[in-house]
Formats: structure tokens, sequence, C-alpha cells
């Protein structure tokens, strides 16, 4: 799978996720409190609600609209009504850049 270069490290503040689209497909990724960066679906599992709008804390992201708390680091849910994971993929950091396989 290629990596796709996705955003400056300096588009993402610490706890923030943005979005990010790619042939048809939304994404968003989320830089942690520590500085490491995670990309996963963009879309709640819920009910379809983008992301991006959600609330980020350490490794997790809060949907904004039921507050289904996953896990950025592995897609898992913590808190329903969301009862399906988030897809993830790998990321890295090239040059102050942050890429993705997707």
């Amino acid at each position: 799978m290629p990596w796709i270069d996705a955003c400056s490290t300096d588009d993402i503040d610490a706890e923030d996720v943005i979005r990010f689209d790619h042939g048809g497909r939304t994404f968003i990724i989320v830089r942690n409190h520590q500085d490491q960066y995670y990309c996963t679906d963009g879309h709640c599992t819920h009910e379809d609600v983008h992301l991006a709008d959600g609330m980020v804390v350490e490794n997790t992201i809060e949907c904004p609209k039921h507050s289904s708390i996953f896990d950025v680091t592995t897609g898992e849910v913590e808190t329903p009504p969301a009862c399906e994971n988030l897809h993830t993929y790998a990321t890295r950091v090239e040059n102050g850049r942050v890429m993705i396989e997707i």
C-alpha cells in the first residue's frame, strides 16, 4: 500500500484532530499528548458523524454527536453507543510530514 503525505506535523496541535480526505474517502489524523500521530476512519461507526469535530484527550477521541469514545491507537470503542471499532491506518513522520498508509 502506498504511503500518502497527509499534512505537516505543525498542522495539528497536541491533543487535536484534523480531517484528511483522499481517494473519495475521509479520515482523521490525531496528535496525542505525547506528539504521536494516528489515523483512523473519519466517521463514527454509530451514526456516520465526522469525528474531525471531536474532542481528543490523550489517546482517545470523543464523537461530537453522541459521545462515543474511541482509542485512536487501536480504533477500539471505549464508550457506547458505538459498538463497532474504527479502522486504523499506519502512520509515520518523515521530515516534518505526517505520512499514512491507506
